[in-house]
């Protein structure tokens, strides 16, 4: 099931990570043969698509107050069936499989009807109440926020010190904070009860500047002895702290900031009305004047602030709904604990176990008119009424006279998008109300950031848009990248360089696949299976190696490590596939030098690699694939539908293994023999091989016009080199190079200046890159992976300046 993205909502890239992680694991199983059902469905986002309308509305110049609800939510569904197909669009341009026949929303007939039900039922367990809590309210928003829309900031602010009198006496005591427009709430001053400084205040009182209001002093274990000076001012309606601290002492609470952020009639005639940002300047100018003002002095903190609208949150104490979560909390850590629910990887579950076991009442009702509206209504006696409809609670109450609720419930109550949240609430919900578990494993991936690392947003501009990308490097390279960065515990870091990379990749596929086709012969089929009997080392080593991949691949599925799994299915392709087996092909299908059945191997083996690609990357696999001649026989349709491959254990060859890797090591290393040497392609070289396992000694021997073509070597010798041959050591083979010194001779004088040229050009780049590497400034700036490339090149330069030296006889 998608974690429901918004309605109206433009995808970001890091809901391209989880569409893509969430449809390739579905095409996989469903590939396997399990009936699987991936559950498309969007959200209503109360705030965010209420605050679109409200912005189209002033447009207009008018607000939802003077359209009425009624009319105000009709404007709502006009938007959203507006502009609901635009999640559609962007999910089929990622390739998403969905079942777009059971696609939900989450103010559907049938989900109001359950999330009515949950709400009753919880209400009927004494889990659900109404009364006056502290809530995180956002004035602009005009509603209440839960803790997971508070985004904290780091802020540069004040710490304003003040001096309140001692009843009684001529003593002052000094409180800091950095709110001073909340202290016409204050009700009390809070004292550590082992503080020693202030033993004598035990029992007595202090008096409140600029109001004259009598605050006792409260001992309290909770006072911070080390910040400021020790001494706390309690505003129960104003901090979350204060609030608890205010319900242990039995302290009165007084509200002098309202709902619109503005300052009530309890703050006195003086700032009642001011904004309360406002209202904190006049206070600092009063406290002054007045002589309470002691300092000010810089102060960094972190505060709230409201995720959608971006003001500071202000802590209100205000009548809402709240959810008492402990014991559904406790359901979802014994599912942890018990291994019933796993989560992957495994680092999550200390975020899991300190989430679940701090949790507080949950507040679900929000001031909004988009959304569940919550099924309570009041009788003019002020009874309240909970039931699944209007006629319910007409016959419970007795009388028609019935007001509802106006308040909606939290858009996580339906939808239950912080992804680790979200499975929480579902975990939670389902658990208490139908006493099953809705996942039995959870896959949480990093944050997607840019290729620094730096989290991406609109202010930096560096926000990668997905649909962006794929219509520059196309939906599969997109899908290929992130699933090959998803490892866990780590976030992602990336850059369009990697994208391009994958693309790259995907035109691998494609020319492969063309030139498969155009060499086979006529009677050339992909087969559902291959009897290995009879056939070469080179046809025996790829499918050797195919059914090996498969079953790596296959592991890191199931455990959800597609980073690992991405890597063998990249390099087998390009590798073995592309770099080795194509060219190993070219020979045999051309008729120079024949082996059995190599037709069948090509195509049956691109067939089995691209099934197993098409989960990753759908498009391309479906394209290549259907062009297969005899694919119909794995399955008439699709490749959607086709198998996903397995191990075929009587495909891998432990001995043809080890000798086409000595096969391919050699010719690799006879091919940088050649350059190191300086030798041109045509110089002619004769290659001598001694392995020191004869399994591997016969898989040579037997290979050798193999090693001929693809080494470009005029004659392969099995035995030791001869006196003067340019030696090394590969997998256990002793090779050695020998040449007509002609060929080494013949250099022009043209062609000698050509290399003289680049090697005094090469020499001068390797002093930069050795004077930039070598430079403390460089490697403490630059980033690690800038770093590692610059030596990796040097690297190559440097084997390039052996080369050229050796080319020109300069040792």
């Amino acid at each position: 099931m998608i974690p429901p993205p918004n309605v109206t909502g433009k995808l970001h890239v890091g809901h391209a990570l989880q569409s893509s992680i969430q449809d390739l694991l579905t095409r996989w199983r469903r590939m396997q043969g399990y009936n699987a059902l991936w559950l498309p469905g969007t959200d209503h986002a109360g705030i965010a698509t209420q605050l679109m309308v409200e912005r189209q509305l002033a447009t207009e110049g008018t607000s939802r107050r003077e359209l009425g609800r009624e009319l105000f939510l009709d404007r709502m569904w006009q938007w959203t069936e507006q502009y609901h197909g635009n999640i559609r669009e962007q999910l089929d341009l990622l390739g998403a499989s969905c079942d777009w026949t059971r696609e939900r929303f989450t103010l559907d007939a049938a989900l109001s009807h359950a999330v009515r039900e949950a709400f009753v039922r919880l209400y009927r367990e004494g889990l659900i109440t109404r009364g006056e809590y502290m809530v995180n309210w956002s004035p602009k928003l005009g509603t209440a926020v839960s803790d997971l829309e508070v985004e904290t900031k780091t802020v540069q602010g004040k710490l304003y010190h003040v001096a309140y009198p001692v009843e009684g006496s001529d003593e002052r005591i000094v409180i800091a904070t950095t709110r001073p427009e909340t202290m016409l709430g204050d009700t009390a001053v809070a004292l550590h009860p082992e503080d020693e400084r202030y033993t004598h205040l035990h029992g007595k009182a202090a008096i409140l500047p600029l109001v004259g209001r009598r605050l006792p002093f409260v001992a309290d274990a909770m006072v911070d002895r080390e910040f400021g000076t020790g001494l706390v001012k309690i505003t129960p309606f104003h901090d979350p702290n204060d609030f608890e601290m205010g319900k242990r002492h039995n302290l009165p609470g007084i509200t002098v900031i309202g709902l619109d952020g503005r300052m009530t009639a309890e703050a006195g005639p003086d700032f009642a009305g001011l904004d309360r940002f406002e209202a904190r300047e006049k206070i600092v100018q009063r406290l002054r004047d007045e002589g309470y003002l002691i300092k000010i002095e810089p102060h960094t903190h972190n505060v709230g602030h409201s995720q959608r609208s971006g003001e500071p949150i202000e802590p209100l104490v205000s009548t809402q709904w709240f959810c008492d979560m402990r014991s559904m909390a406790d359901q979802a850590l014994a599912a942890v604990r018990d291994g019933h629910t796993r989560l992957f990887p495994d680092s999550w579950d200390k975020t899991w176990e300190h989430w679940l076991t701090n949790i507080k009442p949950w507040c679900i009702s929000r001031q909004l008119w988009w959304g569940h509206q919550i099924p309570a209504w009041y009788t003019e006696d002020g009874r309240c009424i909970v039931a699944h409809s209007l006629e319910e609670a007409t016959a419970e109450a007795g009388t028609d006279r019935l007001t509802q609720d106006p308040d909606v419930l939290d858009t996580w109550f339906s939808s239950g998008h912080i992804l680790f949240f979200w499975v929480a609430r579902m975990v939670m919900m389902a658990l208490h109300l139908t006493e099953d578990i809705p996942f039995r494993a959870v896959h949480l991936t990093g944050l997607v950031r840019d290729a620094e690392g730096q989290k991406m947003s609109k202010t930096k501009g560096n926000v990668m848009d997905p649909t962006e990308l794929v219509s520059e490097y196309g939906a599969d390279a997109l899908r290929f990248t992130l699933a090959s960065l998803d490892s866990p515990g780590r976030d992602i870091p990336l850059n369009r360089d990697q994208i391009a990379g994958y693309r790259a990749f995907g035109n691998k596929l494609w020319n492969a696949t063309r030139f498969a086709l155009s060499r086979i012969p006529a009677e050339a089929r992909v087969r559902e299976t291959i009897d290995p009997a009879g056939l070469a080392a080179p046809e025996r080593w790829i499918l050797s190696r195919l059914s090996r991949v498969a079953a790596e691949v296959d592991a890191r599925f199931e455990t959800f490590r597609f980073d690992e799994a991405c890597n063998r299915l990249y390099h087998f392709f390009w590798g073995d596939f592309c770099d080795w087996y194509i060219e190993l092909s070219k020979p045999a299908l051309s008729g120079e030098a024949p082996r059995p059945r190599v037709g069948d191997v090509l195509l049956t083996v691109l067939d089995r690699a691209l099934r197993l690609l098409h989960p990753v990357m759908p498009f391309l696999t479906e394209e290549l694939w259907q062009r297969l001649p005899g694919h119909e026989a794995i399955h008439p349709e699709t490749i959607c539908l086709a198998p996903y491959p397995r191990r075929e254990e009587g495909w891998e060859d432990d001995a043809a293994e080890a000798g086409m890797e000595a096969l391919t090591q050699v010719v690799t290393r006879v091919r940088s023999l050649r350059t190191e040497m300086g030798l041109g392609p045509k110089a002619k070289l004769d290659l001598h091989i001694n392995p020191a396992d004869p399994s591997v000694g016969r898989v040579l021997q037997e290979q050798a016009p193999l090693s001929r073509f693809l080494a470009r070597v005029e004659t392969v010798a099995l035995g030791p080199a001869p006196e003067g041959a340019r030696r090394d050591l590969v997998a256990g083979v002793e090779i050695g190079v020998t040449m007509e010194r002609v060929e080494k001779t013949a250099m022009s004088a043209e062609e000698r200046g050509r290399l003289e040229k680049e090697l005094d050009k090469l020499t001068a780049e390797i002093g930069r890159a050795e004077d930039r590497l070598s430079n403390p400034e460089f490697l403490g700036k630059a980033p690690a992976h800038v770093v590692e490339g610059g030596r990796a090149k040097l690297a190559e330069m440097r084997e390039r300046q052996v080369a050229l030296r050796s080319s020109l006889g300069l040792g």
